[in-house]
């Protein structure tokens, strides 16, 4: 970092506006995909350092075409390359995840279909300096922050910007339905019931988590900007949550926000140096709303999903309502009448994003809503081209839980807690039931 040159706010702010909007005709698609790692024969079971090693080493060994990333309670996350279509991201992730299903059985050890961890309480395994500076940061709020970082996981898709203006297919429009649907996505993909031995009173605890966490690090910009304008005031507005720096603990400058830090430089209390470029980049990572901008819009509101091809449904379905556009034109006119209920609070703590949360699709106005977008997104997966079986899994999830005022979370809740691990589709349908050599 020495030999870096210190940019001023007005160059930052010109590198947000640059980059995190590209624009152009809408061609790829990308999903991110988040796994807690569970013995199916105990779930409650706390891996030791020595089997957590031995599963990750299992699972580094893999060629996978997706990059493999750990998150800090040791949760297994895939990210997909950028791929010209549903049908070529969903092959080539469904290849990826079979690989890791069967480098971990031998083990005694599963990929789990719940967006929070039902048994265990939080534990950080990574200990390296972003994750304990993220650690002391987020416990500013309470407990959530550990909760989520260690506990959770997701179903995050990728889609392009979009095209300049304010079209179906314009970045404007689509930065916009991004945020309306997103309650939408929230109870329709509500999986996360329980937390750590117990029941919450929420369908996505994972989203509720997020509600609670520090509000400037989590909330979504206003709406009622333009889309370069809105998220780069957000961007450089928000406080840093750390400074990166070659050796030791890294300082937490509480109260600092990116454009003052560019402002005051070196001199800026509790950073240590003047910020470059890279922080930038850094500084956007630590930002954790719904909707992030990262040249391509990435939608981070999703539970992660029950069964082995469950994360497939939300990206199939996003990926139709923002890639064809007379999808795109049905699903805004489906969710703009729920904008009137957003309130004044930004997402995730606006009334309608909790109401999601907490009631899912028994919500009339987000079921209604939701009915609407996933019989758009099946006409447009058909005009796509979306493969047959693809198209099979969207229509038997909309047929189980959408058209019924369901959602993933009621199979759980269905189930007495000391039989949750019974539940169907939660280890997916390659886990290893009835092994005698599981991980003790």
């Amino acid at each position: 970092m020495p030999d870096e040159v210190a940019v001023s706010g007005a160059e930052l702010e010109a590198l947000v506006r640059g980059v995190c909007f590209k624009t152009g005709p809408p061609r790829a698609v990308g999903v991110e995909v988040e796994w807690l790692v569970h013995a199916p024969e105990r779930p409650g079971h706390v891996l030791s350092a020595a089997e957590y090693e031995k599963a990750l080493a299992a699972v580094r060994a893999l060629r996978l075409s997706a990059p493999l990333t750990v998150e800090p309670g040791g949760q297994l996350e895939l990210s997909s390359l950028p791929a010209p279509s549903l049908g070529a991201c969903w092959e080539a992730m469904r290849e990826d995840l079979a690989a890791v299903r069967a480098a971990l059985a031998p083990l005694g050890l599963a990929l789990t279909g719940t967006a929070t961890d039902p048994w265990r309480a939080p534990l950080r395994r990574l200990r390296e300096p972003r994750y304990e500076a993220m650690e002391r940061v987020l416990d500013r709020a309470g407990s959530s922050g550990r909760a989520m970082m260690c506990c959770s996981a997701s179903v995050q898709v990728c889609v392009d910007a979009g095209l300049p203006g304010h079209g179906p297919l314009g970045f404007e429009r689509r930065w916009r339905l991004a945020h309306l649907l997103g309650p939408v996505l929230v109870a329709a993909f509500a999986n996360s019931p329980f937390l750590a031995g117990r029941a919450t009173g929420w369908r996505s605890t994972r989203q509720a988590l997020w509600a609670a966490i520090e509000p400037g690090r989590t909330a979504a910009p206003p709406l009622g900007t333009d889309a370069r304008t809105a998220w780069s005031r957000h961007v450089l507005d928000t406080p840093v949550m750390c400074v990166r720096a070659d050796e030791g603990p890294w300082p937490l400058p509480e109260g600092l926000s990116l454009r003052a830090w560019a402002r005051e430089g070196v001199r800026a209390e509790g950073a240590g140096r003047a910020p470059v470029a890279a922080d930038l980049d850094y500084h956007v990572s630590t930002l954790f709303p719904p909707v992030r901008a990262r040249g391509h819009l990435e939608l981070r509101m999703i539970d992660a999903q029950p069964g082995e091809d469950g994360w497939a449904v939300p990206l199939a379905v996003v990926g139709a309502l923002f890639d064809d556009e007379e999808a795109a034109e049905a699903a805004y006119r489906a969710v703009a009448p729920l904008s009137e209920r957003l309130g004044d609070v930004p997402p995730p703590r606006s009334p309608l994003w909790l109401t999601a949360a907490r009631d899912g699709l028994t919500d009339a106005g987000l079921a209604a809503a939701a009915r609407a977008c996933f019989e758009a997104a099946a006409g447009a997966l058909e005009r796509l081209g979306t493969p047959s079986a693809l198209r099979a899994l969207v229509a038997g999830f909309t047929e189980r839980y959408v058209a019924r005022g369901r959602c993933p979370a009621d199979d759980l809740l269905a189930h007495p807690f000391d039989s949750l691990a019974e539940a169907p589709g939660l280890w997916g349908t390659t886990a290893p039931r009835g092994r005698k050599d599981v991980v003790s």
